[in-house]
């Protein structure tokens, strides 16, 4: 009897025409380090007395599909989970390489059908359904480079076969924390330590009585993009603009030397005035949880920008 190992998990995923309902097929395969996706349903004790000290049996509660799955940032296949947190991009370019440009704002987010497969039991669950919750990562000196999408799902349905069929695979061109490089307002911002980027869709699920028990939609609320920078205390750029209140544009990059690129630039930050403490006879850093805000010249929050050598997503 075979037992499933990680190691030979799949995932494909392919983009809905309607929502909660699976396509029958363009779905491609994804890659993924690690993945909670999956539905639960709970059990509540029974509450009623008179039949002596054994309970009677438990009652099912509602139905839950969600998860976070933890995919690599590369330049090919993250722009699917881009186009899941802000929409349909702009692509531009009459051959490769294409500049996909991403932009926060959007009221309608693309649902997505995602199947995870365990090959040798064999348990092919689909999540149809499943709408972008958050999108963040972390920028630091090395370590694998990794991004963490949350999704919340309609429902869950088991098969023993993949209802996937055979999944388009897109080559892997994959970004490393030595790619990556900060900007203050198109100047290189220099002494930072590490960063941290959470772009949210603040989704409201819709959880309306049904005789399935899911839900009937997630949608879209207002967004937030925060995160945090650690830098080293060299100088009083960043506490100034804190202090004074002012705005400025931050942007968080990833170059492969082949050309292809990333870019989130958050248009207007706001930082908060932080604790300067001299912890030791170590270096003096400074922790800044910033927040950005939607932008009265280019009227979004962020844009991110996509230029690889896929086509359109």
């Amino acid at each position: 009897m075979a037992r499933a190992q990680g190691a030979r998990a799949q995932m494909a995923l392919a983009f809905e025409t309607s929502y909660g309902t699976p396509p029958a097929s363009g779905y491609v395969r994804m890659p993924f380090a690690s993945a909670t996706l999956g539905a639960e349903q709970p059990l509540l004790d029974s509450e009623l007395l008179g039949y002596g000290r054994d309970p009677l049996a438990p009652v099912k509660d509602a139905l839950t599909a969600d998860g976070n799955v933890v995919v690599p940032i590369d330049a090919s296949t993250f722009g699917f989970w881009l186009k899941a947190a802000f929409g349909q991009p702009i692509t531009t370019g009459a051959e490769a390489p294409w500049s996909h440009e991403f932009r926060s704002g959007s009221w309608a987010l693309p649902s997505m059908s995602i199947e995870t497969g365990m090959p040798e039991v064999p348990r092919f669950a689909m999540y149809s359904g499943c709408v972008l919750d958050t999108l963040s990562w972390q920028m630091q000196r090395s370590g694998l480079l990794t991004a963490t999408a949350s999704l919340v799902a309609q429902g869950e349905a088991i098969a023993t076969a993949s209802a996937a069929g055979t999944p388009a695979d897109i080559a892997l061109q994959r970004f490393g924390h030595f790619h990556g490089a900060i900007s203050r307002n198109g100047q290189p911002l220099g002494n930072i330590v590490s960063a941290e980027i959470t772009y949210a869709n603040n989704l409201d699920r819709i959880e309306t009585i049904r005789s399935d028990g899911r839900i009937d939609g997630a949608d879209p609320s207002i967004a937030a993009l925060t995160g945090r920078i650690e830098v080293r205390f060299a100088d009083q750029v960043l506490v100034s603009q804190a202090i004074n209140g002012d705005p400025c544009a931050l942007s968080f990059a990833y170059t492969l030397p082949s050309g292809e690129s990333l870019t989130l630039t958050a248009h207007a930050v706001h930082l908060p005035r932080p604790r300067i403490e001299i912890a030791g006879p170590q270096g003096v850093q400074a922790t800044f949880d910033w927040q950005a805000a939607r932008d009265a010249t280019s009227g979004r929050m962020c844009t991110v920008t996509l230029i690889n050598a896929v086509e359109e997503y």
